[in-house]
């Protein structure tokens, strides 16, 4: 029962692992989707001699991409905040997970004791015998 609930616990923290994994590698996502606006922004021009109208429409081709970024620094702060909750249960499932493994070992260890013990016992019960027999 106890290494049902040690595996149960370990596969909770594969689960929690990889779950982590995918909201990093989104944030990595949104990170170079915010440099590369940001560089959309920086070189985004007009002609030198251009029409106001050019200059109007660049200034708010440029507020879009400033209020993209914007939704975007929402959204990673949003998945920086999962991923810190998400490490908070990776370390509890951790915790419940070392508390079932030692279990295992300190069962383990009691029945080798019992196993070491019959077998000391049986030992005495033959020589017993063979004093007795003889």
């Amino acid at each position: 029962m106890i290494k049902k609930l040690y595996n149960l616990k370990k596969l909770q923290i594969d689960q929690r692992l990889a779950e982590k994994s995918q909201l990093l590698s989104r944030i990595h996502e949104i990170e170079n989707e915010v440099f590369e606006t940001n560089n959309q922004i920086v070189m985004t021009s007009v002609n030198k001699h251009g029409a106001i109208s050019d200059f109007a429409i660049l200034q708010l081709h440029k507020d879009t991409m400033k209020l993209h970024i914007s939704k975007l620094e929402r959204e990673k702060k949003q998945l920086e905040s999962q991923v810190e909750a998400l490490m908070e249960v990776i370390i509890e499932l951790q915790k419940e997970s070392e508390q079932f493994d030692y279990l295992l070992k300190e069962e383990k260890k009691r029945k080798f004791k019992e196993m070491i013990k019959a077998q000391d016992e049986e030992a005495a019960e033959y020589m017993q015998s063979k004093y007795i027999a003889s």
